[in-house]
């Protein structure tokens, strides 16, 4: 007897918990079934020696299927990739809300040339209004900076002075998109203007495009991830402290990581 072990995941490295995994012997009748675990692994026990089909579902996704042979005690189908429904299809044009329970910005730096200090901006609003053809898609965000928060009461007022984001002088955030290029399907370059106490500048955001689905409201959702780099001096928030000779307490350059869920309106 042998036990076939695998692995259930999305194609963008995520488990798939709860799937069933069916083996069906060469003459279609159903030898074995399972569940996968938490971490999207599973074990097909006890089947006897010879070919096997093996199909995976779970709720929400696409199935699949992979042959194996069952011999030695112990054989692998390695990792069943298990895409989303509706991973592959774009959003619908019309207007789409962006969530911001669901969804985060975050902007980190470099501290002392050594490690990274994050924080979040957990007050905005916006809304992406996809447009056909594709292209001519945009997007709108306005950011609350007085929301900043990087797990420090004092840092966070120091980042809500002049030195940093002069949240009394300039109590918003925007980005305005003005450009849209599709890399792959699933894969964007989305060149826009950001706002940034009181300068605009040129930003462009690298978006990824992680699928549309059904949520538990009976609404339907679009999920994306984007990141960029842009320049503390491009937006005069150049306030820093030299610690040693090169050496700034806070890195020049600040990384945005932003998750995002829409709602079609």
């Amino acid at each position: 007897m042998t036990d076939v072990t695998g692995r259930l995941m999305t194609p963008d490295g995520w488990p798939v918990t709860g799937g069933t995994l069916t083996a069906v012997d060469a003459t279609g009748v159903q030898q074995g079934r399972t569940t996968s675990r938490e971490d999207g692994g599973f074990v097909l026990a006890g089947l006897a020696d010879g070919p096997y089909t093996v199909i995976a579902a779970a709720a929400g996704h696409e199935p699949a299927a992979r042959t194996v042979a069952a011999s030695g005690g112990r054989a692998t189908l390695g990792v069943l990739e298990l895409p989303r429904v509706g991973g592959d299809v774009l959003p619908a044009p019309g207007t789409w809300a962006i969530d911001p329970h669901h969804s985060s910005i975050r902007a980190t730096a470099l501290h002392l040339g050594m490690s990274r200090i994050h924080g979040r901006l957990r007050s905005f609003s916006g809304h992406i209004q996809v447009a056909d053809p594709l292209e001519n898609s945009s997007v709108e965000v306005v950011i609350d900076p007085g929301a900043v928060d990087s797990d420090d009461a004092d840092r966070d007022t120091h980042l809500r002075s002049p030195d940093f984001l002069d949240v009394a002088a300039y109590p918003e955030i925007t980005f305005k998109s003005d450009g849209l290029t599709r890399l792959d399907t699933r894969h964007w370059r989305v060149d826009g203007v950001l706002t940034l106490k009181g300068v605009s500048a040129p930003v462009a955001l690298d978006v990824r495009y992680r699928g549309t689905g059904p949520d538990l409201w009976g609404g339907t959702r679009a999920a994306f991830e984007a990141t960029t780099e842009i320049s503390r001096d491009d937006f005069t928030m150049a306030w820093n402290q030299s610690v040693l000779a090169g050496v700034l307490a806070i890195g020049r350059t600040l990384r945005i990581d932003i998750d995002i869920q829409a709602v079609r309106g």
